[in-house]
């Protein structure tokens, strides 16, 4: 697997060795609780609690059974499981074993599951049999049947397949894995076509999960409440489950991220921190007026994924009694905070600074040269939690990374006089809808397929509830009728694609406007739909 992995180069690693950045912990490591530690609550549910003990014994029963039926060190493991114990077990058990967990979304589907196999050349797929998102046992189904690497399909709850409750041995004595070793992939938010495999290393990940579990004053007395999915870098370590989990805290699990549910288990759990993306946000402020639920332990709202304008931001004090903090970032490393003692405008105006003192920024001008002070330009970074390269992605890497190892985000951000960071745009063609990324090229590539579509452009348009909601412009084929927007979610639905990328507008043109070099002029178009276009 060595050469599909892009490694920093060997001055890199000893400079952030020699400072701390990197240590010899390894996410196999805990939680090994003390004998006093063993009883307290590791995790949460709705229905259920699991102490320490239960958790790093289960961890180990699931590791062992797992080489019992033939897994071994860099294998990997698409995961595809909704918030619960299982997740975390599994997780852990594949950190001790070695073997590499591929972290799919829940609303993930045939096309994007496959592909993940696929590109990861997965031995095993892991899922729920059922859930609210939709069938599973077929999804499994489909996907064992499309992808020739899978040996086995495990099931949380049963039924076609291996269920993962009997993935179980007696703990056997397992080598630790080396540092600098790939421990989990997370996903790009798939800027251009599909998304990509984010090799993150024990040490890099540890650093992540260290620094910002201090910055976020997380201790043994932290309750973190995971609402957003834990495949989400945010939910996962930022710091989120496994950062409150390092330190001896709680992570109380969440099945869906509404009001109905949280607020229940913040009176429940006595959660004290939480992460939401900015739609989510402005549901709990509503919801706050009326929800009779005690959620005053909560003391701190991380909100990102998104953009968060100033005037919801500062409705959360009065209306959850909490402090807010903003985080801008990636699950290709970098991560902004606001600070706990930041100033109030500071908090409700800006997405933070960065995390590491060795985080290198640099905010560049279309003509690569430095923006100066609020001018706004593309923002490039390397640091000790940043990858120089995406998984067996060597044509990407080539455009996604300069010679010196400068991450290109394809965000448009300014830069205050004192580091924080405000996002401004976007260079790369992608629409986020409430912190989920909708490529723009995957959805036309998924749209043309329909024979009533002759062209397709995918744009975003300004949402007041998910900050930007996607719209589907097509030029359709000659004959019959131009197809609704129901018939076109209905079409892309049979083509196993997430619920999330569906379009939530659709345009019909008689044509699209083009560029001098004949693509089409998405700004154009955009302006044109904002004056007034037909919707199906």
């Amino acid at each position: 697997m060595s050469e599909d992995l892009v490694r920093p180069p060997a001055e890199v690693i000893r400079r952030y060795r020699e400072r701390g950045y990197w240590t010899d912990e390894t996410l196999a490591e805990w939680p090994h609780p003390t004998p006093d530690h063993s009883t307290r609550t590791a995790l949460i549910t709705p229905d259920r609690s699991v102490t320490f003990g239960e958790l790093d014994l289960a961890a180990d029963r699931t590791a062992a059974g797992l080489r019992a039926r033939g897994l071994r060190a860099g294998e990997r493991v698409v995961v595809q499981l909704p918030n619960t114990p299982e997740l975390v077990v599994l997780s852990l058990a594949l950190f001790r074993l070695g073997a590499l967990p591929v972290f799919a979304l829940p609303a993930h589907r045939e096309a994007e599951i496959s592909h993940l196999v696929d590109t990861a050349e997965a031995s095993v797929y892991v899922c729920p049999s059922e859930s609210v998102e939709g069938d599973y046992a077929r999804l499994a189904k489909e996907v064992a049947a499309r992808c020739g690497t899978l040996r086995e399909v495990l099931v949380a709850g049963g039924g076609a397949f291996t269920p993962l409750d009997e993935v179980d041995a007696e703990p056997v004595e397992l080598p630790a894995p080396d540092p600098l070793d790939v421990a989990l992939f997370l996903l790009s938010g798939g800027t251009t076509g599909r998304p990509k495999l984010i090799p993150r290393t024990h040490a890099d990940y540890t650093y992540q999960l260290r620094e910002s579990a201090r910055l976020c004053d997380f201790g043994p007395d932290s309750r973190y409440l995971a609402a957003l999915p834990m495949a989400h870098n945010f939910a996962l370590a930022c710091p989120g489950v496994l950062g409150v989990l390092r330190v001896g805290g709680t992570a109380v699990l969440a099945p869906a991220p509404t009001p109905d549910v949280c607020f229940p288990l913040v009176e429940q759990a006595g959660a004290t921190a939480s992460s939401l993306v900015p739609p989510l946000l402005r549901l709990w402020l509503e919801a706050a007026e009326w929800n009779d639920c005690d959620v005053s332990s909560l003391r701190l709202l991380q909100v990102g994924g998104a953009k968060l304008d100033a005037d919801t931001a500062r409705r959360v004090p009065a209306a959850l009694r909490c402090g807010l903090q903003q985080v801008y970032g990636m699950a290709e490393g970098l991560l902004n905070f606001t600070r706990l003692d930041d100033p109030w405008d500071v908090v409700c105006g800006t997405q933070g600074r960065p995390l590491s003192p060795a985080d290198e920024i640099l905010v560049l001008r279309p003509d690569d040269r430095a923006a100066a002070p609020g001018e706004p330009g593309e923002l490039l970074t390397r640091g000790p939690y940043t990858l120089r390269g995406y998984y067996r992605a060597p044509d990407h890497n080539r455009t996604s990374f300069t010679e010196d190892g400068y991450f290109r985000t394809g965000d448009l951000v300014t830069r205050t006089a004192d580091g924080n960071l405000e996002v401004v745009g976007r260079v790369n063609d992608v629409v986020n809808r409430g912190g989920e990324k909708v490529p723009a090229q995957e959805l036309e590539e998924h749209l043309l397929a329909d024979d009533r579509i002759r062209a397709a452009a995918v744009i975003a348009l300004p949402d007041e509830l998910m900050g930007e909601s996607t719209c589907a412009c097509v030029v359709p084929d000659d004959l019959g009728d131009p197809p609704t927007l129901r018939e076109v979610q209905a079409a892309l639905r049979t083509r196993g694609i997430a619920a999330y990328k569906l379009p939530d507008r659709l345009v019909v043109r008689a044509k699209l406007p083009l560029t001098g070099v004949g693509k089409v002029d998405k700004k154009a178009l955009r302006a044109q739909v904002l004056d007034g276009g037909s919707a199906g």
